[in-house]
């Protein structure tokens, strides 16, 4: 939202939420009635029915954009601008796709108000033309002036400041403007589909070849890591005034007085507002980060669960991504989306880096082994699981990570005895793995109520039970607490009022309503934390899993050994130095404010 708000801010259909496709449906219905029921190929309005697929393509386009660009960014090397992306932003571009649903709207209005347009061809070299001279001329000039004019404090307080909230862009921060800018971008770039109309020189190619221009431009421009390579300016010279780079607009958004071109600077070298540090960034950023100073300093190891998890990646969709697994509204439609996208991530034959964070200078990534729970489970896929884990070990060392955790089943004793088949197998591994039991065990310790005397055991035994069953019996306690393999018929046994407390890294189903479910261990992270965007599966926000936590710890204290196998570090040694270096203990029973965005307090 910009500072202060001005008349038509919000989007006539901001209170629709997803339910706001359906004032497409009528139009894209009846658009394909009378495309198919069409007597002939004359009378068939090509522009017309093409509306709807346009709106499908530029939305997968745009999510493309958003996938690779996350991609790259998590990679650093060449990141244009290096500060951390929260989840204020992720919120405020969360409908990126109002202006998709704008423009298709609009189609199918010119085309019921403007009879030309229903015989639109497949080409016209004429249209491309008018469509190319509109754009580098008219256009780019009145959007130079429009831009500098939103740059006056009355109109950036009431309008772009809700652009220019976003000093760290990703590609949808190019399309996220209050509606009533958006509307005066819209006529200014309907100029040349409006003109080509109104001359009988429109087509269905460059109509829509003109939005897909639009789209790349824009997403180019916001992607935050640069791509242009430097020798098409050395074929061709003056593509310097008729192509912008993401370094150039990049300016724009961390200096806000230079740099207003649309698409091509040519303006602001004619005007004078060109930021005389341009091509020194465009040359640094292309060249890209010394990777030794970029290297992990601790590796988290994770992998997908359910087939709805592929979307609740980072690289997946943003606004999914930003809150707990299985929070989405739209659930059976990931579900629908993950059975065509699980089969092909299935084909990925290593790891990929999925985020980088930063914490008392330690960089900090996840990498994620595009495999499933069933994966881990199943019997055939065990070995090539563990061949994966193998691999990625490997990998973090090389890259110089002096922490590896393993996240989920990554730590399994039946794939490789919590990690320690890694140290055997290379007794001079200078990654040190760590499984997070001791913090895990602390976690669970500190989620027990006061005054508990007896909670029930329940779930399969192993490394972490064993250790919770020795810190308990030193508190002089019985306690009952809930891992893997706990049964629905051993829940319906328990009184009501009863309280589970999982120990496990997965939750238990919950078969009672009566009963109070404690979260999985985690804690909250330091409020330094950096660049934390997303949710770590069914965890809120900034909540993040002991497991992870642990090497965290591990690498800030500098302790040297490994903590898998039967190594345990030490539960109150862990406990203790979590807390000083700036976790909080985390139980959604006790802190229910912060369930979904974060920001309660304790």
């Amino acid at each position: 939202m910009a500072s202060k708000p001005g008349p038509l801010t919000q989007w006539p259909w901001h209170n629709l939420g997803n339910y706001k496709y359906a004032l497409v449906a009528p139009s894209a219905a009846y658009s394909t009635y009378r495309f198919v029921t069409a007597s002939s190929a004359a009378e068939r309005d090509l522009l017309n029915f093409m509306v709807f697929p346009m709106l499908l393509l530029r939305l997968l386009y745009g999510q493309l954009w958003i996938t690779v660009s996350r991609h790259q960014t998590a990679r650093s090397k060449h990141k244009i601008v290096n500060k951390s992306l929260d989840f204020e932003q992720i919120d405020r571009e969360r409908n990126w796709d109002d202006q998709i649903i704008l423009t298709a709207l609009v189609f199918y209005l010119v085309s019921a108000t403007m009879p030309q347009a229903h015989v639109a061809p497949w080409w016209s070299t004429k249209g491309m033309v008018v469509t190319a001279v509109l754009h580098a001329g008219p256009v780019e000039f009145l959007y130079y002036w429009l831009h500098r004019a939103l740059h006056h404090h009355w109109l950036y307080a009431r309008y772009h400041s809700h652009h220019h909230a976003s000093i760290v862009t990703e590609p949808i921060t190019s399309v996220i403007h209050p509606f009533a800018e958006e509307v005066v971008y819209f006529v200014l770039l309907a100029i040349p589909i409006l003109s080509t109309v109104a001359t009988g020189t429109v087509s269905v190619v460059t109509a829509n070849g003109y939005l897909v221009y639009i789209d790349f431009m824009n997403y180019l421009g916001h992607c935050n890591f640069e791509l242009v390579p430097k020798c098409l300016f050395h074929v061709f010279p003056p593509l310097k005034y008729l192509l912008y780079t993401p370094s150039f607009h990049s300016l724009h958004h961390t200096q806000f007085r230079t740099n207003y071109s649309l698409f091509m600077p040519v303006y602001d070298y004619i005007y004078g507002t060109t930021d005389k540090s341009s091509d020194e960034l465009y040359e640094r950023t292309l060249q890209g980060r010394d990777e030794a100073a970029w290297r992990p300093d601790v590796v988290h190891l994770t992998h997908l669960t359910a087939p709805e998890s592929v979307f609740h990646n980072r690289l997946g969709f943003a606004a999914v991504a930003s809150n707990p697994l299985g929070a989405a509204a739209s659930g059976h439609l990931l579900r629908a989306a993950s059975a065509v996208a699980s089969p092909l991530l299935s084909l990925f034959a290593s790891t990929f880096r999925s985020e980088a964070n930063r914490l008392d200078k330690l960089n900090i990534e996840t990498w994620v082994i595009p495999r499933f729970t069933s994966h881990y489970t199943s019997k055939s896929d065990g070995y090539k699981v563990s061949r994966l884990i193998e691999k990625a070990v490997s990998d973090a060392e090389a890259s110089g990570a002096r922490v590896l955790t393993l996240g989920l089943l990554n730590q399994g004793y039946d794939l490789n005895r919590n990690g320690e088949l890694y140290v055997v197998r290379k007794p001079s591994l200078k990654t040190k793995i760590v499984d997070g039991t001791s913090l895990a065990v602390a976690a669970v310790l500190n989620m027990i109520p006061q005054d508990t005397k007896d909670v029930l055991l329940l779930g399969n035994a192993n490394k972490i039970s064993l250790v919770l069953t020795l810190s308990l019996c030193k508190r002089e306690i019985q306690v009952w607490l809930v891992g893997d393999g706990v049964t629905d018929e051993e829940q319906m046994k328990a009184q009501k009022g009863s309280h589970f407390v999982p120990y496990s890294q997965f939750p238990p189903n919950k078969a009672r309503n009566d009963c109070v479910y404690h979260c999985t261990p985690a804690l909250l992270v330091p409020e330094s934390f950096e660049n934390l965007h997303v949710c770590e599966n069914w965890l809120p926000r900034r909540v993040m899993s002991a497991w992870r936590a642990a090497g965290i710890v591990h690498a800030l204290e500098k302790w040297d050994g490994h903590e898998c196998g039967g190594r345990v570090t030490g539960v109150q040694k862990a406990w203790s130095a979590a807390l000083a270096r700036g976790f909080r203990p985390y139980d959604y029973h006790h802190h229910p404010g912060i369930t979904h965005d974060g920001r309660g307090g304790l």
